[in-house]
């Protein structure tokens, strides 16, 4: 690639993003192909409209952003704010976020110490503390997020429970998924991989009141992977 071209294609990337990261030179110098394939995956995944508004991605954005550290992605608060993102919806999120990056906590009472809390819900205390922390913030959107977040932590069974929590709720099924696919770049595909395995595995078992697309989808046998019967 020509010197021309490379600064041609860095700029006609810049132009569509409003931005540059130090991976988009180094891929365009040693990879064309990857950064055109990533480009097309990001352009999918976090660009092209599908069933949130700007305003709602840009909320589940900013809470997984902050879950994973990623200090570079300052852009999604501009977008936010550009989507009419408040500055009470950016208060609510850091809260939201702090509250369930701690659930090990809640997760720890509820497991180690049952037999001493029976008397305890500790399952909807938690529903209340994720709300009462997203204050500012439409409930939907809090779950929306809390799923986002406790993928990137790997909390598995934080996730658990908050599918539980956001199918109480009737959080769209599509909403969700969504949300939970933002999560892919920032906080990693296996981890995103292991999220879709719970989720079906959950309607499979008839813990979630699933649509039938999805129930299809769950029921769908040889989903687990090279070598397994599942």
């Amino acid at each position: 690639m020509s010197d021309e071209d490379l600064t041609q294609k860095l700029t006609a990337l810049r132009d569509k993003r409003g931005y540059l990261l130090p991976h988009h030179g180094l891929l365009a110098l040693t990879a064309p192909p990857l950064l055109e394939a990533y480009d097309a995956a990001y352009t999918a995944l976090a660009l092209d409209d599908r069933v949130l508004s700007h305003h709602d991605r840009e909320f589940v954005w900013l809470g997984i952003l902050i879950a994973t550290d990623e200090e570079i992605a300052t852009h999604h608060i501009a977008k936010f704010r550009a989507a009419g993102g408040t500055e009470d919806e950016i208060r609510a999120v850091v809260s939201l976020t702090a509250t369930v990056c701690g659930f090990r906590a809640y997760h720890f009472a509820s497991h180690d110490w049952a037999a001493h809390l029976s008397s305890l819900d500790l399952r909807a205390d938690w529903n209340r503390a994720v709300l009462a922390a997203g204050q500012g913030a439409e409930p939907r959107l809090c779950h929306l997020a809390a799923c986002a977040i406790q993928v990137c932590n790997g909390q598995w069974n934080g996730l658990r429970w908050q599918l539980a929590h956001a199918y109480a709720a009737h959080v769209p099924e599509d909403e969700l998924a969504e949300a939970i696919s933002l999560t892919m770049f920032p906080g990693g595909v296996p981890y995103f991989v292991t999220a879709a395995g719970i989720w079906k595995d959950m309607i499979a078992a008839g813990d979630l009141p699933a649509s039938d697309a999805f129930r299809i989808w769950a029921d769908m046998p040889g989903q687990g992977g090279h070598g397994s019967d599942d």
